[in-house]
């Protein structure tokens, strides 16, 4: 139900750009480590290879991924294309508004005990 409530938090600003939270989460991993493989970003993100190649087959059909082949030619490589840069660059504001908002509804001390507790999972 948390998940469910802050997914759409996030989500409702970030649907005119055609992405949710999850892609551009899974975007910004790509941001930060490209060119990647499926199999490195399934462990960035903790999720299994199969559930990656989905989500960046998505992407790929949004227009936001390019994949090329890797130094082994069974793995593919993951980069951002144009549109991905551009849709990052217009969604990062959107992503901190909400950051923020859902900081100061929680304030301080909730944040650190939610900190705790996934530091506890």
């Amino acid at each position: 139900m948390a998940t469910r409530r802050l997914g759409a938090i996030y989500d409702a600003p970030l649907t005119p750009l055609g992405i949710n939270i999850a892609q551009f989460s899974l975007l910004r991993m790509i941001q930060r480590t490209q060119p990647v493989s499926l199999t490195e970003l399934g462990r960035l993100a903790a999720l299994d290879r199969s559930t990656v190649g989905r989500n960046v087959r998505v992407l790929a059909r949004l227009g936001m991924v390019a994949q090329g082949p890797g130094k082994d030619q069974r793995e593919a490589m993951i980069t951002l294309s144009p549109r991905g840069i551009e849709t990052l660059q217009a969604a990062a504001p959107l992503w901190q508004a909400c950051q923020q908002a859902v900081e100061a509804r929680l304030g301080e001390e909730r944040i650190r005990a939610l900190a705790d507790i996934l530091d506890a999972i």
